[in-house]
């Protein structure tokens, strides 16, 4: 990170206890009817349902026309869609070609008398097969996607979806294995049936089955198949998300891709039984795809290789903990110095600790901003990684003391003897650009947060503040409105971020900022009473004390889009998300149904790392 000065009138972020603990119980409806009064004498912008006056009419419903329905439709959905259509296309004219191709050539005439159709739809498989290991690698090249996104590609290709690319490119590989073994069973079937030292149903039945281990491409074949099954099983999502090590064993066995490459390279190059001439029909078909692999995979696989040299390269620099900080509900904060690094708000980095595993990296959204001195990261303590880090580094999660809306400490300062103490190595890959690293190119923004999701706004949040108060060494911020909405079921659970919401609206004297949370827990019946007394007629809420009201439920998406529009009826809307796949669907269907090619139009994007 570039050095920065350190901002000694900054916000001060250090945490602060709640004004409510959890929610048990649902709200009776009386209890709204009591607030009601209250919250109109705060409620701001995006709440109100009086439209300014004197602005161009938002109206999404309006008839439009194709070439108005055509630039909706690029905005958030058109762009990966085409980049898919693409891809699929590609696919099957690659498909057809080499169909076409393997049956009309002239010197495959003898194997496709023995072997028939299928032997050309193998070779033809094999053909697209090929072609999927040029992309397989290139999604997870994260400094390649990072820079490339910078670029006048990023506005064709959706590279914030690379890892959606990469699971596709990944299935297409599982169904084009699937109908090159499927033909090359049927083939073996056919050689089998064609070989004259075997007369009986026993000698046919031994040579089929010892053919698979005698003759080279069928060895491969299978030991390639073990490989991919492990990956394919341990790379589903349920799987790789289980708290029991699921992220470990997705990380160690997706590392059989090594070992697949390898015998993909040697696949019809080794072992065959020359005693049985119809074997070299079927060792025909892989030795004209000798040689050829490394041509498809050199690309990818050379960008992928300069990655880790630039990984073990960069993990070198000289990298430490300065503080480490024990939040509420199971969460800590790293804050870590690490020279030659420059991070963008919104961007995030793979962490990685030697004295729990030299090969584990896992994935950190950045909550520190690009105007810090440091780098942070807030993380949850839910997995095996984490509560071994969260040991390592002297938080105590499990002690009766540290559990629940204990208020935060610091647990280890290398600027405080009292609290300092021997921390484990770590070593940062990064940091990596994502969707929300474009926010400064809209005017006006919505962030919405569900949850610990709210993580990568803290740094696009900062670092708004450091530039609205000119502490960006004159970058200065284009934004004139954000809107920050927190869906959270209890609002103690990341009580970390309380305090940067409460400094962002002591500062915002220009009301660049909203302030939006929406609590859709349960509050406990004793609890609702205090909130009423101390509610009515006050100038901050109860719960937060913050200016901005708490709604309680789940937001009102139309409500809110429709308002967004009236605001802003000529500006183009970014929408930021990270948190649950259910609420992004919602998020991105509002975005298309509330766009309008002659007012507002919202462009929706969220985090995939």
């Amino acid at each position: 990170m570039a050095p920065q000065t350190k901002h000694t009138s900054g916000p001060d972020f250090s945490d602060g206890n709640s004004a409510l603990k959890a929610h048990a119980a649902d709200v009776p409806a009386t209890a709204f009817d009591q607030r009601n009064k209250a919250e109109r004498l705060r409620l701001q912008g995006l709440q109100s349902t009086n439209a300014p006056q004197g602005r161009v009419r938002h109206d999404p419903t309006r008839p439009k026309t194709l070439g108005e329905k055509i630039s909706l439709w690029l905005i958030n959905e058109g762009r990966q869609q085409i980049f898919f259509a693409v891809f699929l296309l590609l696919h099957l004219i690659v498909l057809v070609l080499g169909f076409v191709h393997y049956g009309l050539k002239d010197n495959l005439n003898t194997a496709r008398a023995t072997f028939g159709i299928t032997f050309t739809i193998a070779r033809a498989a094999a053909l697209v097969l090929h072609v999927d290991v040029v992309f397989i690698l290139l999604p997870v090249c994260r400094n390649f996607v990072s820079i490339v996104r910078r670029t006048p590609l990023g506005d064709v290709i959706p590279f914030d979806k690379n890892v959606t690319f990469h699971k596709a490119t990944g299935w297409a590989i599982v169904v084009g294995s699937v109908v090159h073994t499927l033909a090359h069973i049927v083939n073996l079937y056919r050689l089998t049936m064609a070989d004259t030292s075997a007369r009986t149903t026993g000698q046919r039945i031994a040579f089929f089955l010892s053919a698979n281990f005698t003759i080279g491409p069928l060895i491969t074949g299978w030991l390639m198949w073990i490989c991919l099954g492990t990956m394919v099983f341990f790379a589903v999502e349920k799987r790789r998300g289980a708290k029991d090590g699921g992220f470990e064993r997705f990380w160690y066995t997706h590392h059989l891709f090594i070992p697949f490459f390898i015998l993909w390279q040697l696949h019809g190059h080794v072992l065959h039984d020359p005693a049985r001439p119809p074997s070299v029909l079927l060792l025909q078909h892989h030795r004209c795809f000798l040689g050829q692999f490394q041509r498809y995979w050199i690309v990818g696989g050379l960008i992928w290789v300069t990655e880790r040299v630039l990984r073990e390269v960069r993990s070198r620099h000289i990298t430490y903990i300065s503080k480490v900080i024990q939040h509420p509900s199971d969460v800590m904060e790293l804050q870590i110095k690490k020279e030659k690094t420059t991070a963008r708000a919104g961007q995030y980095i793979f962490i990685n600790c030697p004295e729990i595993s030299y090969f584990q990296w896992h994935p950190f959204t950045l909550t520190s901003a690009p105007e810090e001195d440091y780098i942070s990261v807030h993380i949850r303590v839910v997995g095996d990684f984490t509560h071994a880090l969260s040991r390592a580094v002297g938080c105590d999660f499990e002690s009766a003391g540290t559990k629940g809306a204990a208020p935060s400490k610091v647990v280890n300062s290398a600027t405080n003897p009292a609290v300092n103490r021997v921390l484990p190595r770590i070593m940062i890959d990064g940091p990596f650009g994502t969707s929300s690293e474009d926010f400064m190119d809209y005017e006006t923004i919505m962030l919405v947060g569900a949850g610990i999701g709210v993580t990568p706004f803290a740094s696009i949040l900062k670092s708004i503040w450091y530039r609205m108060n000119n502490f960006s060494h004159g970058n200065r911020t284009r934004l004139s409105k954000v809107y920050f909405t927190w869906v959270i079921r209890d609002f103690s659970a990341a009580e970390w971020f309380h305090s940067l919401l409460h400094a962002l609206e002591e500062q915002d004297t220009q009301n660049k900022i909203e302030i939006n949370i929406y609590l859709t827990g349960g509050v406990k019946e004793d609890d609702i009473n205090n909130i009423i007394v101390q509610d009515v007629g006050a100038e901050k809420d109860a719960i937060t004390t913050l200016r901005a009201p708490t709604h309680y439920g789940r937001p009102n998406w139309d409500k809110i889009y429709t308002s967004l529009g009236q605001q802003h009826p000529e500006s183009d809307v970014g929408v930021f998300y990270c948190g649950p796949k259910q609420l992004a669907s919602t998020l991105r269907y509002m975005s298309k149904k509330h766009s309008d090619p002659r007012g507002a139009r919202f462009f929706f994007g969220t985090e995939n790392i």
